[in-house]
């Protein structure tokens, strides 16, 4: 029997996380393929969760977000970028950032409208686009530097242009986007009339003193723009599926008509322990981004020790790798075999492209991981290739 799926998502079966997790488990081989922490947040945090469960908040929380985080949400954009907001109109919590920018596109988009992107794209961008029943344009940023193509993403854009998703500092890549690059893509939004959504999930895990600039703050872009950020990234808690988007409120409306018939609501009684989170302390902010900073100088050092030519990421926590001198010619083959090779997973980054030969030979690697496990996975990578 054929399967009932719709056309529209018959592309989109299971994804190379599951698949490359799968092969990990399988064959005892480390995972550095999916990128979530093995470590926990911050003690305060954790804390928090518990009280809240221990104190009966387990029920439904309002569908907006608890008032607490809503208020947190706020603050913390007032804190870092000088964005104020009205919690109770400007602020949506959702599950996770996944479903933020599912209820966005969902709420904005209509079947022919088009959605500028850039490749390598994370994989729900692509997934939640064809739910909509929109058409993607994409613009490639090519190893090793990743930079805009200004040619290439003016052509991105049509008459047809609905809005512009955008994610910095930039996943699979680590590439931080610069003012000028987000000024050049704010410039086009404007003149296509479209909205801008930008993902920030690891607004703060960028290095080396860099800047992450909030497309809101550009110049006449806060009307236009709408946010989208996670506890799960900055406080270590992929599992929580807290996350929120900000704007204006009659685009926070539009999103908060579509999530109420998505999850509902979600994460009860993590929501005022992420409200606590969020008002940490600078200390902290700066203690998860140093040790990703030094996991990630590890992981780089070793790769490129290995005979591969890495692209040392100013963000995020991942790498990519070319393993053309290790003569791969074809990222997935290689990536399949990687486990049996060395015993370590990564994720070819051609499956987050259209143009797959813009990324044939790329290897994507997460350094979120504990020392230990970071250095056995050196040490496996060394003895394969040597």
């Amino acid at each position: 029997m054929s399967s009932p799926l719709v056309t529209r998502m018959q592309p989109f079966g299971t994804t190379i996380f599951a698949e490359m997790s799968a092969l990990a488990t399988s064959t005892g081989a480390i995972n550095l393929g999916q990128g979530f922490p093995d470590t926990d947040g911050p003690r305060e945090m954790l804390e928090a969760a518990k009280a809240a469960i221990d104190g009966g908040r387990n029920q439904y929380p309002p569908g907006p977000g608890v008032p607490e985080l809503l208020a947190a949400i706020a603050a913390h954009q007032e804190r870092f970028y000088g964005i104020s907001l009205d919690p109770a109109t400007q602020v949506l919590v959702t599950a996770g950032a996944t479903e933020a920018i599912a209820a966005v596109v969902l709420a904005l988009c209509e079947p022919g409208d088009e959605v500028v992107t850039f490749e390598p794209y994370y994989d729900s961008y692509v997934a939640t686009i064809a739910l909509a029943g929109a058409t993607r344009r994409t613009s490639v940023l090519r190893f090793p530097d990743f930079a805009v193509d200004e040619d290439s993403l003016r052509a991105a854009f049509s008459s047809r242009t609905r809005l512009v998703l955008l994610n910095t500092p930039h996943n699979p890549t680590g590439k931080v986007f610069t003012r000028a690059e987000l000024e050049l893509i704010a410039g086009l939004a404007r003149e296509h009339d479209a909205w801008v959504v930008t993902d920030e999930v690891y607004e703060h895990l960028v290095f080396d003193g860099g800047e992450h600039v909030p497309v809101a703050t550009l110049p006449g872009m806060a009307g236009h723009t709408i946010t989208i950020s996670s506890a799960g990234k900055t406080f270590s808690a992929t599992g929580w599926k807290v996350g929120w988007l900000t704007g204006p409120a009659e685009a926070v409306a539009a999103a908060r008509t579509v999530k109420q018939f998505l999850t509902y609501v979600a994460s009860g009684p993590f929501q005022p322990a992420v409200a606590l989170a969020l008002g940490l302390g600078d200390e902290v902010y700066a203690g998860l981004r140093d040790s990703l900073q030094a996991k990630r100088d590890l992981l780089c050092s070793a790769l490129e020790e290995c005979g591969l030519r890495v692209s040392r990421p100013s963000g995020t926590y991942f790498v990519i790798a070319d393993a053309a001198p290790l003569g791969a010619v074809d990222g997935l083959e290689f990536a399949r075999r990687l486990p049996s090779i060395a015993g370590v997973v990564g994720v070819p980054v051609s499956v987050f492209h259209d143009d797959a030969g813009a990324a044939r030979t790329l290897i994507r690697f997460a350094f979120c991981k504990r020392d230990d496990v970071l250095l056995e996975a050196s040490r496996r990578l060394a003895a394969a290739t040597t």
